[in-house]
Formats: structure tokens, sequence, C-alpha cells
């Protein structure tokens, strides 16, 4: 039985490695590139590496625990990957349904803002936005404002609106076309057979549809909210100078004058590392547990 056992797991590991080993050379890369930065991340953020190393100390993580600062970037960050993620989400499943019978000109749409570099959107919602902008001057020729003051602050503004619309016009065409591929994959024959058996439009959209996409539109949502939590270049360009986002205060600190607020600046980097890890990990296991991502609509896992 040993030795059965043994030829047994050996045909396992000959199995993976024909299956993955092609992969492996591309991963190891991969891993000592972004694995060596993140090691000599948590060595300056306790103090073992970098300018003015005192030893093994965290004391930069406790003077960030008791910084108001952070927190309010923390929460901000927070609460405008949430929106931005459920708007998207919400927005995308809607356009992905009207645009369901437009045959290949859908994905087509779906696809228009998904190549552009996020400096160059950044670029152009400024040129439309700012009180000096396309909107405000069409505004001031059709005469709803008398100067360009009267445009709304949508760029730069507290209320971080430019950085927002800007997130909804990258995401939702991301979150239209994945909703897009699972309407098409599925077909239309379940919801045609609920529609013989009685079932009304909205009936049908709710209690058949939606439950077949909602491991897509989860498993989108993650990814959408893992990008906007972390993102760096939309807040900077668009959004105001104070209250910062967390990677912009990161940022801030970094090249700060003060040599000394870098190792808080890394701290703040592991910790942004962390949480996004945490609150993604947190999410697929949640709806994983529910049988969201493993088991077909209506059976429990």
């Amino acid at each position: 039985m040993n030795s059965l056992d043994g030829w047994g797991e050996l045909r396992k590991v000959s199995c993976w490695l024909g299956q993955y080993g092609p992969l492996l050379p591309a991963l190891s890369l991969v891993g000592l590139i972004y694995g060596g930065g993140l090691l000599l991340a948590l060595a300056q953020s306790v103090g073992l590496y970098g300018l003015g190393r005192t030893g093994l100390s965290l004391q930069g993580y406790g003077e960030l625990l008791g910084d108001a600062e952070v927190w309010g970037s923390l929460l901000l960050s927070l609460g405008l990957a949430l929106l931005a993620t459920g708007l998207a989400l919400v927005l995308g499943l809607g356009s992905a349904l009207l645009l369901r019978g437009l045959g290949g000109w859908a994905i087509w749409l779906a696809q228009l803002t998904l190549p552009v570099p996020h400096l160059v959107g950044a670029a152009g919602m400024w040129l439309l936005l700012a009180p000096s902008g396309w909107l405000a001057r069409l505004a001031f020729q059709l005469g709803w404002i008398a100067s360009d003051q009267d445009f709304p602050l949508w760029v730069n503004d507290r209320g971080y609106v430019g950085v927002l619309l800007y997130w909804l016009w990258k995401e939702i065409p991301f979150a239209a076309l994945v909703a897009l591929t699972l309407l098409r994959g599925m077909g239309s024959e379940l919801e045609q057979q609920a529609r013989l058996l009685g079932a009304s439009a909205e009936q049908a959209f709710w209690q058949v549809t939606l439950p077949l996409l909602r491991p897509g539109l989860l498993a989108t949502g993650i990814l959408i909210f893992g990008f906007v939590f972390s993102a760096f270049e939309i807040p900077l360009l668009l959004g105001p100078t104070y209250p910062r986002t967390l990677p912009v205060l990161i940022y801030q600190r970094f090249t700060h004058i003060n040599l000394e607020q870098r190792q808080q600046a890394v701290a703040l980097g592991v910790i942004l590392l962390a949480i996004s890890a945490a609150v993604v990990s947190l999410m697929a296991g949640l709806f994983a547990a529910r049988g969201a991502f493993l088991q077909p609509p209506g059976r429990k896992p």
C-alpha cells in the first residue's frame, strides 16, 4: 500500500507539473521582483533598512495609529472604493441589459474606454469638467451661467465628484462587458421557461437572471474595489489637496522634505497592501462560503 500510495502521489505531482510547469519561470520572476520589493518595504517600515535605520522598531506603525489624518484618508478611500464599485456594478449591469440585443456592436461599445490610459482619461476629464472646460463653455454659450465661476467645481473638489465620475466612466464599461458576456453565455432559455410558467419580466430577472449573473458580478466587484482602493494617479490629478486618499497620502509623505516621514510612508504602503488583501480575501471567502462561486443558483452548499 505504501508503494502504491507513493506512485499515486508521484503521478499527481507529475500531472501538476505538466499542467502548471510552463508557468513556473514567469511566476518565479514575478515573485522575485514583487516579493523582493515587498520584503524591502517591510524591512524599511520596521527600521531595518533605509535612511536613518535604528534597528527593529514598530515606532512607525505606532505613530500612524494615533494619526487622525491617516484614519480620515483610510475611511475616505474605503468609502470612495465602495461607492464606485457599487455604482459601476449596477450601471454596468443595466447597460448590459440594454445592449443585449445589439449583436456584435454591444461588445464593441463596452470596450471603448478600456484601452484608454488613465493619464489620458484624467486629462480628458479635466478638459471636460474644469471651470474653464468644455462643459462650462457650453453652459456659458447657452446662457445657463454668467461666468466660469458659476460652474460647479467638479475637479479638485472636496467631494471627489470628478474622481468618482472618472471611475464610473472607466469601470462601468468593464462591468458591462463582463455582464454582457455572461448574459450571452447563459442564453435566454431559462428566462423564457420562467415566463412560460407565469413569471413576470421582473420575477424572471430577480429569480433567474440575477442569480446566474451573481458569481461573475461579485468577482468583477472584487477586482474593481481592489483597483480603485489602491489607485494613486487619478485622486492625485483630479482630487483635492485635502482630504487626501490613502495612496496619495503615502506618496506625499514619501516625497516629503522631512526624510523621517519616509518610514511612515512605507509603513502606510504595507498597511494599504494588507487592507486590500484582507478586504478582497474576506469578500471572496464570504461569497465562497455562501456558494456564490461554486454552487448553482438555488442549491445550498
